[in-house]
């Protein structure tokens, strides 16, 4: 049994909540689809939290903190270099520091195993592509998506939770009782976003894999505190703190 996390994006009380949940659960493994850092205020520490996971994929925020950062908007784009500056700037020791730099450059864009998928984006472009329920109506793109899926797809970066097969019928975790029993159909689940959930829950959210069913969990944490912390940090526009509150 797993547990798989996305879009952590240096939240961390939602992690760390997460994290807590993820130990009452029998979990065996834990994969991280990407995006450990970005919007928030705790990259360095959330980058140290998720190397417990068996398997991490680099995300496009990852990646922008690496090198020159690519289609973001400016706010993004504000948070990325604050968070390239607080990895490289750390008062830690430089091995700790370079330990940090080291793992998020090896990070893979992309995992298999037999008939599970594991990307940050989409099959066709694992680090970038976006894949919203909203994408129903985009029957070409779903087409090509689902041709390049095996089995079974688990996806982020969307950060809005979702399972949809090739029907092309999106289905939120309330609509389907948070669980999904996988039926041998191609399927794309997206586990939604730990630190920064879009899909207007403020709860860190994250999926179950057992077996073939997959659960969704929605974990309250301490979002004051992160919000607060945001606050603090000039380089972080204030909306990145106050749009956690409505899961927007």
């Amino acid at each position: 049994m797993r547990a798989i996390i996305s879009d952590i994006h240096s939240n961390l009380e939602a992690l760390q909540a997460v994290l807590k949940d993820i130990e009452s659960q029998n979990i065996t493994e834990m994969y991280c689809l990407g995006d450990v850092v970005g919007y928030g205020p705790s990259p360095r520490e959330c980058v140290d939290l998720v190397m417990r996971c068996k398997v991490v994929l680099l995300g496009n925020h990852d990646q922008g903190a690496m090198f020159d950062p690519d289609g973001f908007n400016a706010s993004a784009e504000r948070a990325i270099f604050w968070t390239r500056s607080q990895l490289e700037s750390s008062p830690e020791p430089r091995p700790i520091r370079e330990k940090r730099w080291e793992f998020l450059s090896e990070r893979q864009r992309s995992h298999r195993e037999p008939n599970h998928l594991f990307v940050h984006g989409s099959a066709r472009n694992p680090l970038n592509e976006y894949v919203f329920p909203e994408d129903i109506y985009n029957q070409r793109k779903m087409e090509r998506i689902f041709a390049l899926v095996e089995r079974y797809c688990f996806q982020g970066h969307s950060l809005v939770p979702a399972t949809s097969t090739e029907s092309l019928q999106f289905h939120s975790p309330e609509e389907i009782d948070y669980t999904w029993r996988l039926d041998g159909r191609k399927t794309l689940c997206n586990v939604g976003s730990v630190g920064q959930p879009r899909d207007g829950n403020w709860r860190a959210c994250y999926a179950i894999l057992d077996g073939e069913t997959i659960r969704y969990r929605r974990v309250e944490y301490d979002i004051e505190t992160t919000i607060k912390k945001i606050y603090a940090i000039t380089d972080l526009d204030k909306f990145l703190a106050d749009r956690l509150r409505e899961g927007r």
